[in-house]
């Protein structure tokens, strides 16, 4: 069974079409991206599976649950994590602050029990801190531990987010353009996390991204939009092949 279902998903703003009858299906273990020019409405498909746009039509099915009309607060809980394209971290905590935050939805205390610290409380604060632990060593954070996000490099901050989200223990992780910004170098790291995100922890990626190196590098299957509609899906050179994206993307003059 699939682990995400797209249905025939829409939505408008003022009357403009974002996103019109797109459709698609994430496997269990796989790498699916997003391509297409700006404001094609790759990011918008995004906020609509993590719950923070309501459809005007369509279905959404995460493990085989009906989410289309889930509030946004319980995405997190069933599985699904994401990432901004504009970097939304606590710009005056910790890295270890803003991981610890990711695991805000594995909470299994209540209030009364946390404000007494009991036992329990312990022992939940101690595994919450091995598991984000893992994290920044899984993710070479370790050197930036401590220190403030207002200090980071853009870089490391990047990396920081994508750290929140694998801190909350997600099936589904979706990456919002997680090159951009990025050097050549940072986006070859960036590269080798997503393989071993799929790879070592058995994570399925959905990911946003420009960078048709990475795209052609990390995914399985790619699926192209313009215009909030579905142009072509296949592998990465399948698609960037596919006159229809390239007229998309170069204009109807560039490719006659």
């Amino acid at each position: 069974m699939s682990l995400l279902q797209v249905k025939d998903l829409s939505i408008s703003f003022g009357g403009v079409k974002a996103v019109d009858g797109v459709s698609f299906t994430v496997e269990p273990g796989e790498v699916f991206t997003l391509v297409g020019p700006n404001g094609a409405g790759k990011s918008t498909i995004f906020n609509l599976i993590s719950r923070l746009y309501e459809p005007g039509g369509g279905q959404i099915l995460f493990d085989g649950q009906d989410i289309t009309s889930l509030p946004a607060h319980k995405v997190a809980g069933l599985g699904i994590a994401r990432t901004f394209q504009n970097i939304e971290l606590f710009d005056h905590s910790s890295v270890l602050q803003n991981l610890l935050i990711g695991r805000h939805c594995r909470r299994n205390t209540r209030w009364f029990e946390e404000l007494l610290f009991l036992p329990k409380v312990r022992r939940s604060e101690r595994e919450h801190r091995l598991l984000v632990e893992e994290v920044i060593d899984f993710l070479d954070l370790a050197p930036y531990r401590d220190k403030l996000i207002a200090g980071l490099p853009y870089g490391v901050r990047k990396v920081v987010e994508i750290a929140r989200a694998l801190s909350s223990q997600p099936k589904l992780i979706l990456l919002d353009e997680p090159a951009s910004g990025l050097s050549v170098e940072e986006t070859q790291n960036m590269a080798w996390w997503i393989e071993d995100m799929q790879k070592d922890l058995g994570l399925t990626v959905l990911m946003v991204e420009h960078d048709m190196s990475l795209v052609s590098r990390v995914s399985n299957r790619v699926l192209a939009v313009s215009e909030g509609r579905p142009l072509a899906m296949g592998s990465a050179a399948d698609v960037q092949a596919d006159p229809k994206v390239i007229e998309a993307y170069l204009g109807t003059e560039a490719t006659s």
